[in-house]
């Protein structure tokens, strides 16, 4: 969905569950629906809103579905990321779009590991 949207090539999308314990989540000072899922995307800025409420609705849409949790005890927080912010493989990433050539300095051995995620 990621890619989908954004144009971002597919190895550069990561995605890291992480089980909760019932008792670590409260909301306004009581325990929260089990139903409750939260979830944070870290994203790179630049995207436009279309883009990013695009994403929010498909996160919504596609989690709850795949867990039957009702949408509207599935949270989602975009976080915009300045590019320059993050390093991954080694290099300081590229602005959105500029992708290509971020790829093509990448060591020689990365590039091959990556080409089968794309």
């Amino acid at each position: 969905m990621h890619s989908e949207e954004t144009g971002a090539p597919r190895y550069l999308v990561q995605v890291i569950f992480y089980e909760v314990d019932a008792h670590a989540h409260y909301i306004g000072g009581k325990k929260a629906p089990e139903e409750q899922i939260w979830i944070r995307g870290d994203i790179r800025s630049g995207r436009t809103e279309a883009v990013k409420r695009n994403m929010l609705s498909r996160i919504v849409r596609d989690v709850a579905a795949a867990t039957g949790s009702p949408e509207e005890y599935v949270w989602v927080y975009l976080c915009d990321l300045p590019a320059f912010h993050v390093i991954e493989y080694g290099q300081v990433m590229c602005p959105p779009g500029e992708e290509d050539a971020w790829f093509s300095t990448l060591p020689n051995k990365i590039k091959e590991g990556l080409q089968s995620a794309t």
